[in-house]
């Protein structure tokens, strides 16, 4: 609930043994919010991870039943892709999307949500995975690094968008 929250702080939580959580408040209406998060020229600017990565994929039709596909490429050449099925759309509130990070990990469902109050949105997007052995698995990658700093790149982003 953006009442609660704190803006320019993100938080993880694991709302059920098959879930984690993300959220933040950004300074900023939520269409603006929304047209970062789905438009790929703004997307290419935050959603990168960790610092050294640039995002040379960003394939996205905001359409239920289109895919969607994003590349990234280290500065050392490494590459990683996630793709998906974009499954529900409610512009500019909710996004519901399948991803798989390449064949070795399975399917997870992630639900993007939205929330203004007085010009700040709260952002809370959840994964929810197969088991809870699968989600312990992704957050050991040290996901939440690379989500903490992207949420501070949209922050910046949104910033200079008004």
């Amino acid at each position: 609930m953006v009442t609660t929250a704190r803006a320019g702080e993100t938080a993880l939580s694991t709302p059920s043994d098959r879930e984690v959580a993300f959220t933040r408040v950004f300074d900023a209406p939520r269409a603006l919010v929304w047209r970062a998060w789905t438009e790929p020229e703004h997307l290419r600017q935050w959603f990168l991870g960790p610092d050294g990565w640039t995002m040379h994929v960003c394939e996205l039709e905001l359409r239920p039943g289109s895919t969607y596909r994003y590349g990234w490429r280290k500065e050392n050449g490494k590459t990683m892709e996630i793709s998906g099925e974009v499954v529900e759309v409610v512009p500019p509130e909710r996004m519901v999307t399948t991803e798989r990070w390449g064949p070795e990990w399975p399917e997870a469902i992630n639900t993007l949500l939205l929330t203004e109050k007085d010009g700040r949105t709260a952002v809370t997007l959840t994964s929810l995975y197969p088991t809870k052995e699968i989600r312990d698995a992704a957050i050991a990658t040290g996901m939440e690094k690379g989500v903490y700093v992207s949420f501070d790149r949209l922050a910046g982003l949104l910033s200079g968008m008004r």
